[in-house]
């Protein structure tokens, strides 16, 4: 939502889902020690103010309040391979605070854009489950209350640029630097106390596309993108199993009234080959202290994503 207040001043708000994902195994998956079910929802928050310095020159800057739900889940050995498994789950969720600044430029036919949101620290307070151990370490079953977890959602620098090629073509091209190296652990506080290594790089993504105006009531784009993974060789585990992708983009929007229009899209990701490979531990820190080895490969893997929405002025 944006509404200008005057000729120079407008406000505007945001909200997205910027880091939310989910994966899910079969119970009896080989990945199932290191991650069973895993879900991050995060919905972020984003009143901004933009200012009308002159012809050619806008500046805008925003707060970000960030909620983050988390749930991970995974299996327990027991000390018997002729037992049924164990599981774990662990949840929280809570709130983190940063702030986004921009700026646009007008030249001749060229737009630029310049922003930057910062990296936000999350702390999540929630519980700890474990069920189904039997025999000796049966004694772990049960619910530990009043867990916190702390980790940081990654800065981002954009740089756009749109040239008006013609009445008709406009061409983008984008670079997003994304400081993916903030999140480096998961800190779990006591009585777990356990720092989860994520050890993720830093990334830029680049893409280009266009957009073309068939009618005054009809437009068509296509674009693409390159979009490295975060996640390194060695570190990679089974509840992201990421790799660098190239994305496909086409969508179109439709006039249907002076005021309303619809929007679709169509994306068509292409991952590459990669491979998992990360040891963690059951029980860590005890007598029982089980390593689990993770080691598998990604191959031919995709996703298609189709998309629809609308947007209305008054």
């Amino acid at each position: 939502f944006s509404m200008p207040l005057n000729d120079r001043v407008s406000i505007g708000l945001t909200v997205t889902a910027p880091f939310s994902f989910e994966t899910n195994y079969d119970a009896d998956s080989w990945a199932r020690y290191d991650a069973d079910k895993t879900r991050l929802t995060t919905i972020d928050i984003q009143p901004v103010i933009a200012f009308k310095v002159n012809d050619w020159l806008s500046l805008g800057a925003g707060l970000n309040a960030e909620y983050t739900k988390a749930t991970f889940n995974n299996a327990l050995p027991n000390l018997s391979p002729l037992l049924a498994d164990g599981a774990q789950t662990l949840e929280g969720d809570g709130w983190g605070y940063g702030y986004t600044i921009g700026a646009q430029a007008q030249y001749n036919k060229l737009t630029f854009g310049l922003s930057y949101k910062s990296a936000i620290k999350h702390e999540l307070d929630g519980s700890l489950t474990i069920e189904g151990l039997l025999g000796p370490i049966a004694a772990s079953n049960g619910t530990k209350d009043g867990l916190s977890a702390t980790f940081s959602t990654p800065s981002q620098t954009m740089l756009g640029v749109t040239l008006q090629a013609t009445d008709r073509l406009a061409m983008h091209a984008q670079a997003i630097s994304f400081g993916w190296s903030e999140f480096d652990y998961i800190t779990i506080g006591a009585p777990v106390s356990q720092a989860i290594p994520e050890d993720y790089r830093d990334t830029v993504s680049l893409a280009i596309g266009g957009d073309y105006v068939i009618n005054p009531k009809w437009t068509v784009r296509a674009g693409i993108q390159s979009d490295p993974t975060p996640t390194r060789d060695g570190h990679r585990d089974a509840r992201v199993p990421d790799a660098d992708r190239i994305d496909y983009a086409l969508g179109t929007s439709y006039q249907v009234t002076p005021s309303f229009a619809i929007d679709a899209a169509f994306t068509y990701v292409a991952f590459d080959k990669t491979t998992l490979s990360t040891t963690t531990a059951a029980f860590p820190g005890t007598a029982v202290q089980t390593p689990i080895i993770i080691k598998g490969e990604m191959n031919d893997a995709s996703a298609s994503v189709f998309s629809i929405g609308g947007h209305y002025t008054f």
